[in-house]
C-alpha cells in the first residue's frame, strides 16, 4: 500500500474505521490472512480492496475478481440464512450448483461482466421464491404447475428470468416434482436510433471536449462498432494498435480499423492508461471500472 500511486488516497482509506478496523484484525489475528477470512469480514468495501491490494503484492494467491466477489456475496447471504424454513436447499443450491459451476468457468477464462449480476439475482429469486411457498404454505414436494403460474403471473419478468435456474436444479434433483414447466423468459430489445441521430452523437462526441475523454471514447465505441460495454469496459492500452500510420482496435482477430477523428481520441486515452493497462481503470487496483458505472 505504502507503493501506491495514489498516496493521498491511501491515507484517507487508512483514516476509515471500518478499513482501520479490518487491518486491525489481520494483524491480531482475529481474521485469517486467506480469501475466506476476507469473505466473512461484515464489511466489503473494505475487504475487497484490500484483497485486490494483498493479490497484487503476492500475499494472497490469485484468483477471478469476480469469482471472489460472488463467494464473498454468497457467504454473507448463506449466514444469513439461519432460520430460514428452506435454508437448506439454498445452501444447496449455492454450494452444490452455483459455486461449482462458476469455479469450473473461472479455471477456463474470466468471468464475465455480468456474471456476477446473474448469480446474486439467481440466488436472490430462488430464496424469494421458496419464501413465497413457505407464505403460501406450499410443501416443494407438492408444488403443482398452477403455483408456479401464480408465482409468475405476481413477479416481474427479470425475477421469472432469474429463478429459472433454480427451478431447473430443483426438479432435476426430484426437490420439486419433475415435469413441471419452469418458462423461458424473453426480454424486448429497446427502439433503435436512427441513422440521422447516430451521426449527430458521433459528431457531439468527437467533436465536444465538454465530456470526459473516457466517456466520449465509450460512447463512439457503442455507436461505431455496437459493443456492449461489458466489453468495452474491459479494454486495455495494448489493444489498440498503431501499424503503417493506421490505428485499430483489437475486438477480435482481425483487428478492427478506426477512423479519425476517433483513432486520435483513442491513441491519446490509450497514452494515459495506468500501469496495469485499462483504458478505463476502476477505483480498486488493477481493476477496471465497472460496466454499470461505465454506463452512468
Amino acid at each position: 500500500m505504502a507503493a501506491e500511486p495514489d498516496p493521498l488516497g491511501t491515507l484517507r482509506w487508512l483514516r476509515r474505521a471500518q478499513n482501520a478496523a479490518l487491518l486491525t484484525a489481520l494483524a491480531r489475528g482475529q481474521v485469517p490472512l486467506s480469501h475466506d477470512g476476507l469473505h466473512g469480514w461484515p464489511h466489503q468495501v473494505a475487504a475487497r480492496r484490500l484483497r485486490h491490494h494483498l493479490i497484487a503484492t503476492g500475499v494472497l494467491p490469485a484468483a477471478d475478481p469476480r469469482l471472489l466477489d460472488i463467494e464473498a456475496w454468497l457467504h454473507r447471504r448463506l449466514a444469513e440464512l439461519a432460520g430460514h424454513p428452506h435454508e437448506q436447499l439454498l445452501r444447496q443450491f449455492a454450494l452444490w450448483h452455483q459455486l461449482p459451476r462458476l469455479r469450473a468457468t473461472a479455471s477456463r477464462r474470466p468471468l464475465r461482466t455480468t456474471a456476477q449480476q446473474y448469480a446474486t439475482q439467481q440466488f436472490t429469486q430462488a430464496q424469494a421464491f421458496l419464501t413465497w411457498l413457505h407464505e403460501h404454505q406450499i410443501d416443494p414436494r407438492g408444488l403443482r404447475q398452477a403455483d408456479i403460474d401464480a408465482w409468475y403471473a405476481t413477479h416481474r419478468v427479470h425475477q421469472r428470468h432469474h429463478v429459472r435456474g433454480f427451478l431447473l436444479w430443483a426438479t432435476d434433483r426430484g426437490d420439486l416434482p419433475r415435469g413441471l414447466v419452469a418458462h423461458q423468459q424473453t426480454f424486448q430489445p429497446g427502439r433503435p436510433i436512427t441513422q440521422q441521430r447516430r451521426l449527430a452523437l458521433l459528431r457531439r462526441f468527437t467533436t465536444s471536449d465538454t465530456d470526459p475523454l473516457p466517456a466520449r471514447v465509450a460512447a463512439c465505441l457503442v455507436l461505431l462498432y455496437a459493443q456492449p460495454l461489458s466489453r468495452i469496459h474491459q479494454l486495455t492500452a495494448n489493444d489498440v494498435l498503431e501499424r503503417d500510420g493506421e490505428t485499430a482496435l483489437r475486438f477480435g482477430d482481425p483487428p478492427t480499423p478506426v477512423p479519425e477523428p476517433f483513432a486520435t481520441m483513442l491513441r491519446e486515452l490509450a497514452a494515459t492508461a495506468p500501469p496495469d493497462g485499462w483504458l478505463f481503470p476502476g477505483l480498486i487496483p488493477g481493476q477496471p471500472v465497472a460496466h454499470r458505472a461505465l454506463q452512468r
